[in-house]
């Protein structure tokens, strides 16, 4: 086509708008294949009439939003072809590619269908319009890799469509909530609400809830449909949690392995995904939120059956925990010392917090977030005395603080140096090194640099001071830093002051 246009002196763009109409005329037409049950008896036709062509300026671009993020996702630009972290809330367009890596997605759709990313799989988004005249969303879709999981609204109106390719089959719906995956040796699908066109192009068969279809990469089995395993039945299970872990369990009929999958309800976040061989699990580690709980049997391909769905509500308090060791008022000589507490709520995190004041307005030292009872700063601490206590979280929003203790750390605080001096007509002012351990400072000046005879003492709680002196007169000053523990200090160096 580029040859020819170009021997005509079109450009692609300007051949492409002159053979539309013809091309609409033809019309554009898909039939589906033969039902599997008499429950999908009823073939959905794709086609319409030639007088009801569309042109271009009848679509609509419609951007989807990625709607929760997790883990290792990416975005490819069709645009610009930039690869960058997928971000909650970014627009995808037509042309753009999504690779999930080790992480999952859930997007929007501009007519409200969803679509959960799985795991190590590529999507591309071929076709996101919505017709003017009909208000009906044209999405076509490309599953190049990986799986993915479909909550589809109803396809109605004139030019509706919803199609999944992949680069053995194609997938074409109205309406249904879905899986599908692609792999090297081919693709298959699992229905689970709704009815699904499944096949080669052209060559598509019915789907319906409760079965699902595979087709291989070189379609040598042709496509293979079979019953999905019917949904275990989940345990009874409290519609709120206010502790945590929980115990999930269910029936069966014969020994089987099982997906578990957790969404959070408000976002479609991908939370959890878990093959289990046994017929329990525990519930833990989940953030305060309301969550739905999907449960679906394993066949022996490892496809995931009719799901059996509860909805749990995790409303988690985090509770005070009790400080252990060291005691209140304790001196210890080593700078990172071990932090003993007992955790009082359940399903809980901590971390001890290490500060100069009992106000905790700046830390000097924390420990990592952990569900264990002891720990350690991060960081050496300095001689000094400090305020330490433990912070407790549960459900990710709800906090727990201790009371406070003081801890002395033996050793002896550092010489403070003097850093500027400033003269002022006969007024000197004298800067220091701050030391973070340090509750004060003490300055001595002398007429001597060994300060055998000292002409002034002052405590001062700032890292300079000023000093009125005697112009044509030699002065020696020095500082060093004060502390409420039983830690001692050594004199900085000395410097020399004149004023002429």
């Amino acid at each position: 086509m580029h040859s020819f246009s170009k021997s005509l002196g079109l450009t692609p763009w300007l051949l492409l708008l002159i053979l539309l109409p013809t091309m609409a005329s033809a019309g554009l037409s898909i039939t589906n294949g033969s039902a599997l049950s008499a429950s999908a008896a009823a073939n959905t036709s794709f086609s319409r009439p030639a007088s009801a062509s569309l042109t271009l300026s009848d679509r609509q671009p419609e951007p989807a939003r990625a709607r929760s993020v997790s883990g290792n996702v990416s975005h490819i630009s069709g645009a610009t072809g930039r690869k960058l972290p997928l971000t909650e809330d970014a627009l995808i367009r037509v042309g753009d590619e999504i690779l999930s890596g080790s992480g999952s997605a859930t997007i929007k759709l501009a007519d409200g269908s969803e679509l959960r990313l799985s795991p190590d799989s590529r999507l591309m988004f071929n076709r996101l319009s919505t017709h003017s005249n009909s208000n009906a969303a044209d999405t076509r879709l490309r599953l190049q890799k990986g799986s993915l999981h479909t909550r589809v609204k109803p396809v109605s109106g004139e030019g509706g469509r919803f199609e999944i390719e992949t680069p053995s089959a194609v997938a074409a719906v109205r309406g249904t909530v879905f899986a599908m995956q692609t792999r090297d040796n081919g693709s298959s699908v699992q229905v689970t609400e709704g009815v699904v066109d499944f096949g080669i192009p052209g060559k598509t068969r019915q789907i319906p809830a409760g079965y699902g279809a595979t087709l291989s990469t070189d379609n040598s089995e042709g496509l293979r449909i079979g019953q999905l395993p019917p949904a275990p039945k989940i345990g009874p299970v409290p519609d709120v949690l206010t502790s945590l872990p929980v115990e999930l369990s269910w029936q069966y009929q014969w020994p089987a392995r099982y997906r578990l999958d957790i969404f959070e309800e408000g976002t479609g976040a991908w939370v959890r995904s878990r093959e289990i061989s046994e017929k329990d699990f525990a519930l833990s580690d989940l953030n305060n939120g309301r969550y739905e709980i999907y449960l679906a049997a394993l066949n022996s391909q490892g496809i995931a059956g009719m799901p059996d769905t509860t909805t749990v509500d995790v409303k988690v308090q985090a509770r005070k925990p009790g400080l252990v060791a060291p005691a209140d008022g304790d001196s210890v000589n080593d700078d990172k010392p071990e932090f003993r507490w007992q955790l009082n709520g359940s399903n809980e995190v901590a971390r001890v917090e290490i500060a100069e004041t009992d106000s905790f307005d700046e830390l000097v030292g924390t420990s990592d977030w952990a569900p264990q009872s002891r720990a350690q700063p991060s960081r050496s601490l300095s001689p000094g005395q400090y305020h330490w206590r433990v912070v407790s979280e549960a459900g990710g929003n709800s906090v727990a603080t201790s009371d406070s203790r003081k801890l002395v750390i033996n050793g002896t605080l550092p010489p403070v140096k003097i850093i500027s001096i400033n003269y002022l007509d006969n007024q000197v002012r004298i800067y220091w090194e701050k030391v973070d351990t340090a509750t004060g400072y003490r300055l001595q000046l002398a007429e001597e640099p060994g300060f055998r005879n000292i002409i002034k003492e002052a405590d001062v709680d700032d890292t300079t001071a000023a000093l009125r002196l005697i112009p044509g007169r030699r002065y020696f000053v020095r500082v060093k830093a004060l502390s409420d523990g039983p830690l001692a200090s050594r004199w900085g160096p000395g410097r020399e002051l004149y004023l002429e």
